[in-house]
């Protein structure tokens, strides 16, 4: 899979599920753009290790002037915009006669208002460039929904919904739209999560594994690839059959 020349903006990079995606697009020749509200230096190092180019911008990708600013600054840095991960992604659990208004709306922010804030500024580039892939990590949660994670699932179920209207939006304008829906992978959000849940979810998963970062960033990258050109509006899910 052929990225040369490629640049793509991956959002909560620093870390985690989104690193990975971020030294894999790299790996297949694409730039990167590092978006996170931590440093993300030691990203950015191992990128440029691959003789990539590569940027770090720390945003907030709830905040909608800080979308556009970190897709202004990829412009102005690498001259164009191909590629935009919406990954970053945070979880509040809780049931929900004891959800809190502040979790909800924090989970909403970052995962829904946040992958829109970035579709947002990044559509007008690719509508004048007539192409550009955007892939959104949404969870096998969205799909089904979970016990103690109404504001999670919402969020994640909303982003389908969102994938699928600016698929059918931008698809005139040769613009790719897609999600990726992980099962329990094991990252630093998953090892702060109950040892119940995670032995729950290990329970559920057919192939007798979690999944690992790596897993979910090489389905990303095939979406950013010119072999995923006829594919769009599709969420695909990388779960190790946890969802069966």
């Amino acid at each position: 899979m052929n990225l040369q020349n490629k640049v793509a903006i991956v959002t909560g990079g620093g870390a985690g599920i989104g690193r990975a995606i971020a030294l894999d697009l790299a790996s297949h020749g694409a730039e990167v753009i590092v978006v996170d509200r931590r440093e993300s230096d030691t990203v950015i190092d191992e990128i440029k290790i691959m003789g990539r180019r590569a940027l770090a911008v720390q945003a907030d990708v709830a905040v909608f002037a800080q979308a556009q600013n970190a897709v202004a600054a990829a412009t102005a840095n690498f001259g164009r915009l191909d590629i935009l991960i919406n990954n970053a992604g945070i979880n509040r659990d809780g049931v929900v006669w004891k959800m809190t208004e502040e979790q909800w709306d924090a989970v909403i922010d970052v995962n829904l208002k946040g992958c829109f804030n970035f579709i947002r500024a990044a559509a007008p580039v690719f509508k004048e460039q007539a192409s550009g892939k955007i892939v959104n990590i949404t969870s096998i949660n969205g799909l089904r929904g979970k016990f103690g994670q109404a504001n999670y699932a919402a969020s994640k179920a909303g982003l389908i919904g969102l994938t699928k209207t600016v698929a059918r939006e931008l698809g005139k304008f040769n613009v790719n739209v897609n999600a990726v829906a992980p099962g329990m992978i094991e990252t630093e959000m998953a090892q702060a999560m109950p040892q119940e849940a995670k032995d729950n979810a290990l329970t559920e998963t057919v192939l007798g594994r979690l999944g690992q970062p790596e897993d979910v960033a090489r389905v990303v990258t095939f979406l950013c690839s010119d072999a995923a050109r006829h594919i769009t509006g599709e969420v695909i899910k990388v779960d190790g059959g946890q969802y069966i």
